[in-house]
């Protein structure tokens, strides 16, 4: 399989990059699920969309601009993700919490694609933590 260069992931449109960007958390919650003894199939989803709802990574981001946790570079690929136009919004949640949601995601992707692999899964450990405290759940 063929690489993407690092010029060629900083031109793809944001919302390729929150395409990406969604597989890699939805793969590194499925692991921390299993991880923590939650094998159960039938609650496997409804566990996950803890963390993966727009309604969460809308949250996440939030705390992570906040605290300036997100790195110059990480902000204006949010901003680009946030402000793509995707077309369509999912029923369950409102415009900007989805428009968030895809600049968290855009985000991810794009350090998954420049190879910033461990960037990436430091702020999806953050994030899996920020929801868990949310919810009053202890790690």
């Amino acid at each position: 399989m063929s690489q993407l260069r690092i010029e060629d992931v900083k031109q793809l449109n944001a919302l390729a990059l929150a395409y990406m960007g969604d597989a890699v958390l939805e793969q590194k919650v499925r692991e921390h699920l299993l991880l923590i003894g939650r094998a159960k199939p039938n609650h496997l989803h409804k566990e996950a969309t803890h963390y993966v709802s727009a309604k969460a990574q809308s949250m996440v981001v939030h705390k992570l601009i906040e605290e300036n946790y997100l790195t110059e570079e990480e902000v204006a690929v949010f901003k680009r993700g946030r402000n793509a136009k995707s077309g369509s919004v999912p029923k369950n949640t409102d415009v900007q919490t989805y428009r968030n949601s895809s600049g968290f995601e855009a985000v991810l992707g794009y350090l998954y694609l420049t190879k910033q692999v461990d960037r990436v899964y430091e702020i999806i450990d953050y994030a899996i933590d920020i929801v868990e405290q949310s919810k009053g759940a202890t790690t």
